[in-house]
């Protein structure tokens, strides 16, 4: 848009005074001279190439997006991936494998083992949150209730009545906020976030009675992704709402530029603003609802294609089978093009810039020749075809 705004008012303004050259110096019939010249400059000047250029090479590129596994929502994000300079990171779904599981449940003394995992699986049950479905399954061969009532605290866990008693699951700031003592499973905390695992706090009338370590192994593929985007200059960083020392641990076996933990949903947004200001455009891969508003605030929102609707919509490229390298694919796709998309764009303008003159009638003085408006539209139909066929160079290329 930006060289067609100057190209053609310059062209046509070419046109015009080439006219007025042949009308005052040509010779008879002046007008024919006169006319000839101006509409080949105007044909072999038509920049159908130039129109061609980018639309092509979006559409061949785009398509061959596609068959490598990422969908591009909107063409623009193309040009505004290849601007990135921060990938972003969300945790559970993207970097891992998004199906936890409860390794390790420790009790307060004189609390019931069991009786707390039935209790915990009874109020989460209802959960789609993946740690919640990791604690149902846990319990199993339990018994399950139906609780009175659950509020979910976005962020922080879910608190319910259920068999009489009130129960809260969650992070340590929820027990913080409802004033509940964590100091008798406050080790055995720490240890587990020191593995890598979630520690999950339950509480019952508030008292605490258990901790729960769920894990989620890591994707084969997330430390390949993320050396081969740091390999590209492009600073890698990861927010997550886990504990400060299970992100550090995840951040360290994968090497992750920047770790932000222990976040609320909201502070995702702040994170990404912090992250734009210190380095540059945001690119974010999420895949929950709690990602959707980090997805849209993102220069460029990616998600994962196993995740929600939500996170879906609110993105402009999916990944379609999930895999974490799906964005180094998706970078390769967005540089490629754009570099297309200027060697089209320098085509058709040196191309046009060079053959105007000939048209015009410049060779007429010292050779007698003057281009027909038939020979300049073969000449202006040539580099539309090398423009398509530059484009669909594209088919070819390989994440």
């Amino acid at each position: 848009d930006r060289v067609v705004a100057v190209f053609v008012p310059i062209v046509i303004a070419i046109a015009v005074l080439t006219v007025a050259a042949w009308l005052a110096f040509g010779p008879a019939p002046v007008l024919s001279f006169a006319l000839v010249a101006g509409v080949s400059v105007l044909i072999i000047a038509c920049p159908c190439a130039m129109g061609l250029a980018t639309p092509t090479s979006i559409m061949v590129g785009t398509g061959r997006a596609a068959e490598l596994g990422v969908l591009f929502r909107k063409g623009e994000a193309l040009q505004r991936l290849e601007e990135v300079r921060v990938v972003a990171f969300d945790k559970t779904g993207t970097l891992t494998e998004g199906r936890p599981e409860v390794a390790q449940v420790v009790v307060a003394d004189g609390t019931d083992r069991v009786e707390v995992l039935r209790l915990a699986a009874s109020v989460e049950q209802h959960s789609e949150h993946p740690i919640a479905q990791a604690i149902v399954n846990a319990a199993q061969s339990q018994a399950l209730s139906t609780p009175d009532r659950v509020e979910a605290l976005s962020g922080k866990g879910l608190a319910a009545d259920v068999d009489g008693r009130k129960a809260l699951i969650g992070t340590a700031l929820l027990m913080q906020e409802h004033a509940v003592d964590v100091r008798a499973v406050q080790q055995a905390a720490d240890a587990m976030a020191n593995r890598a695992e979630t520690p999950v706090f339950v509480a019952l009338d508030g008292q605490i009675a258990a901790v729960l370590s769920v894990t989620d192994q890591i994707k084969p593929t997330s430390k390949e992704a993320i050396l081969a985007l740091k390999a590209q200059g492009l600073h890698v960083a990861m927010l997550t709402g886990d504990t400060r020392p299970a992100g550090d641990a995840i951040g360290a076996e994968l090497g992750i530029d920047t770790v932000r933990a222990e976040l609320l949903p909201g502070d995702k947004q702040t994170a990404l603003q912090a992250l734009r200001q210190s380095h540059g455009p945001v690119a974010f891969v999420g895949d929950g609802i709690n990602d959707a508003p980090a997805l849209a605030l993102s220069d460029v929102g990616i998600a994962v294609g196993s995740g929600t609707d939500v996170a879906l919509e609110a993105a402009d490229i999916a990944l379609i089978s999930g895999d974490p390298h799906g964005v180094v694919a998706a970078l390769a796709v967005s540089k490629k093009t754009m570099r297309n998309i200027r060697q089209n764009l320098f085509w058709a303008f040196a191309y046009n810039a060079a053959l105007i003159p000939v048209a015009a009638g410049a060779l007429y003085p010292l050779f007698g020749l003057l281009l027909s408006p038939m020979l300049a539209a073969g000449a202006m139909a040539l580099s539309s075809v090398f423009v398509v066929t530059n484009a669909l160079r594209l088919r070819g290329m390989s994440a």
